[in-house]
């Protein structure tokens, strides 16, 4: 007996399967495709997995088969759809279309979608597939005729979201998702794609030159701000050097100055101390004879005093004019001075040698 019932069994399964597994050619207006047919009603059914058996009990829906096990009454149920849960690839035909600038392109595309709701799937159109590839068709139609050429080839990505946007508004009745959608090829008229690389061509002729042009206004500007930083620290240069210049007379007048004044203190006390005339005189004589030996060396024509031989007379003449400035000061330092002072500095004279 249970062999019996185990033969039963498997030669039900075996004629549910040499049935489904057979394909038949069915034909649209748009399209030709391969289905599968419909298992027939053998009581035990196994349904596989990601697929969905929408049954009819007398013509009317009842349920939908799950995967796995599942027993149905003869001739009151019948299975009427079977719907796969897996996604699925459409291949949308090439089709043409205008963009918004007035240029006829043809374009083709991919769909991909998968059906969430068998019940709307079966009941809700005739041919699901079908109807979604001709929803495609008109939609990438209409985003076309949106945009210009240029913005097609820009903008592919936005066109296919564009594209899936519409679709999923428009088959929500169907329960059918769909996923993406994705443009294949894109092909324009000859024409149109001669012009489209001469404009090419052009735009990258315009950046190389103004590229060039730009080089060329960067190397005069770093040309122009190189020799305004020279001119700068050349100027800088020279008025550091004018600086150190100046101070440098500055420094060579005070020592000068210095030394002179020094000279001077030093001379006065020489002249102050005893025999001091004398030493005037002899330095008076000395630098008389040294002015007279460098007579005539600079120039052929001189003019001489009539006494220019009597060195002892241009001595004592120049005594006198030191010994008469010497008084005229010394009146100026007593008018000055006041009498306390003087008293003070009146001392004892020294006692003659």
């Amino acid at each position: 007996m249970q062999q019996c019932v185990t033969l039963m069994v498997f030669v039900i399964v075996s004629l549910q399967h040499s049935q489904r597994t057979v394909p038949v050619l069915w034909a649209t207006q748009a399209q030709q495709r391969w289905v599968s047919s419909l298992p027939m009603n053998t009581v035990v059914l196994f349904v596989p997995q990601q697929e969905s058996w929408v049954v009819e009990r007398m013509g009317r829906f009842h349920r939908i088969l799950e995967p796995g096990l599942n027993f149905l009454i003869p001739i009151l149920d019948k299975i009427r759809y079977v719907q796969s849960l897996k996604e699925i690839v459409i291949d949308v035909p090439e089709q043409s279309a205008v963009s918004l600038d007035n240029v006829t392109l043809q374009i083709d595309g991919v769909l991909y979608l998968r059906i969430l709701d068998p019940f709307k799937a079966s009941y809700g159109v005739e041919d699901p597939e079908y109807a979604v590839t001709q929803l495609a068709q008109t939609t990438m139609r209409s985003e076309l005729g949106k945009l210009t050429l240029d913005k097609v080839f820009r903008e592919r990505e936005t066109l296919n979201t564009n594209i899936v946007h519409s679709i999923n508004q428009a088959s929500d009745d169907w329960g059918i998702r769909c996923l993406r959608y994705e443009i294949k090829d894109i092909h324009v008229p000859p024409r149109v794609k001669e012009s489209m690389q001469m404009q090419v061509e052009a735009e990258r002729k315009k950046r190389a030159t103004v590229l060039e042009s730009e080089g060329h206004k960067e190397a005069a500007i770093n040309v122009a701000e190189g020799r305004k930083q020279a001119q700068i620290l050349a100027s800088e240069g020279q008025k550091a050097e004018q600086i150190n210049n100046a101070a440098g007379e500055a420094n060579a007048v005070l020592a000068k100055a210095e030394a002179k004044a020094k000279a001077i203190r030093l001379l006065s006390e020489a002249l102050a101390e005893q025999n001091g005339n004398a030493a005037a005189s002899l330095s008076v004589a000395e630098q008389y004879v040294s002015a007279f030996s460098k007579l005539a060396k600079e120039s052929n024509t001189i003019l001489l005093p009539s006494n220019s031989g009597d060195i002892s007379g241009m001595v004592t003449q120049a005594m006198a004019i030191y010994g008469s400035l010497a008084k005229q000061s010394s009146k100026k330092i007593e008018r000055v001075t006041p009498e306390w002072v003087m008293e003070k500095s009146e001392d004892p004279a020294p006692p003659a040698q």
